[in-house]
């Protein structure tokens, strides 16, 4: 059943910023994904005009099916390396605000596709700015980009401490070098076409720790791999149980692209460069004990083991510090780990009574944003 424009509207207050979004034209790359279906969710929520430009929904189940996302918003399947295709349905879309979330987004899939990652990783963000290059120059300037990149784009030095934004860039494996090379092809593309000639284009990357959420059936996830174990009543097996990951929810750092884009619109250039969105240090935990909260918030009991044999490197221990973002923005966390599992074991238990995911997705971005700003309820 399709959902209304109106019904979606009763069930969502409105976050600060919320009369900033309504008839606003966003462009998405990526929609189909799991954080692009939330995204778009959301906007479309608060009244944005969404069209999204991604391939097919990339897991069967995928949120953005169950959704009936593309009821919501237009969207547009086609490839970030279909240059023409791509520059075609942006200057169609006309946008005010592009988040740019495309991507091949696996460490491990990046060892066995490492040419494909760098294609749709790096090409593909090279297509797309150049693309908003052209709409600016035919007198159509998009005001705001947001090019989603990731906390593995740093130099991993192994640090008990939060990388922060000027720290250097590296990328052990593909996806997290490619995704440096993004972040290092945006610098570039405002420093050349977009700082100094007046178009009124600002550009920010923004760089996030590791997302979890309601909806998300990617391969080689911890979440997803989680819940399939145990809805096949399998052990769940970690092959890395004490890598230490800043894990948040999905609304987290979308709060922090939302908010990012508002300031680069209203505000201008002076919020252009890179931020993190991460978690609060009390978040940042193992893989071992994020499966233990997982369990136990599934209230069944689940069999854990742990994998010996050899893997591909990834790093062990990875933090942000968000204190730029905190300082100048005024985001922060709402949602501690152990409320973001409660909340993805709440979602995924309600998925399999059959109730309509997105009225569930729409409930959990209402109870995000009533949450008081000085940070979580007691």
């Amino acid at each position: 059943m399709q959902i209304e424009k109106s019904a979606m509207e009763k069930m969502v207050i409105t976050m600060d910023g919320a009369n900033f979004w309504n008839g606003k034209k966003v462009f998405i790359t990526g929609h189909t994904g799991f954080k692009g279906s939330w995204l778009g969710i959301w906007l479309s929520s608060l009244g944005a005009k969404v069209t999204g430009y991604a391939l097919d929904a990339p897991t069967t189940p995928s949120l953005y099916r169950l959704s009936r996302l593309d009821s919501l918003i237009h969207s547009v399947i086609g490839d970030m390396r279909d240059m023409a295709k791509l520059q075609e349905t942006l200057f169609a879309a006309e946008p005010d605000i592009v988040f740019h979330m495309a991507a091949q987004p696996l460490v491990r899939e990046s060892y066995n596709r490492p040419v494909e990652t760098y294609e749709v990783n790096v090409l593909g963000t090279v297509y797309l700015l150049d693309a908003i290059k052209q709409l600016g120059e035919a007198g159509k300037p998009v005001k705001a980009v947001v090019n989603i990149t990731t906390d593995k784009c740093y130099e991993n030095k192994e640090w008990v401490w939060g990388y922060r934004e000027t720290d250097a860039l590296g990328g052990y494996d593909p996806y997290s070098n490619s995704k440096a090379c993004s972040e290092l092809v945006t610098n570039s593309y405002w420093n050349s076409f977009f700082k100094n000639n007046g178009s009124g284009t600002s550009l920010a990357t923004a760089r996030a720790g590791n997302v979890i959420g309601g909806g998300d059936w990617a391969n080689d996830r911890l979440i997803p791999d989680c819940l399939r174990a145990i809805h096949a009543r399998e052990a769940i097996t970690l092959r890395n149980r004490h890598a230490i990951r800043p894990w948040q929810h999905v609304l987290e750092p979308l709060s922090g692209y939302m908010l990012l884009a508002e300031k680069l619109v209203t505000e201008g250039s002076r919020y252009s460069g890179a931020w993190n969105f991460g978690p609060e240090d009390d978040s940042v935990q193992t893989v071992e004990w994020v499966v233990r909260q997982l369990s136990g918030k599934w209230g069944e009991g689940v069999d854990v083991r742990f994998e010996q044999q050899a893997q591909p490197h990834e790093a062990t221990l990875l933090k942000l510090d968000c204190s730029k973002a905190k300082t100048i923005l005024g985001w922060k966390p709402k949602w501690g780990l152990e409320e973001a599992i409660g909340k993805i074991a709440d979602w995924h238990r309600r998925y399999e009574r059959a109730e309509d995911v997105t009225d569930v997705c729409l409930e959990q971005i209402n109870e995000y944003s009533l949450r008081h700003e000085s940070g979580r309820l007691p």
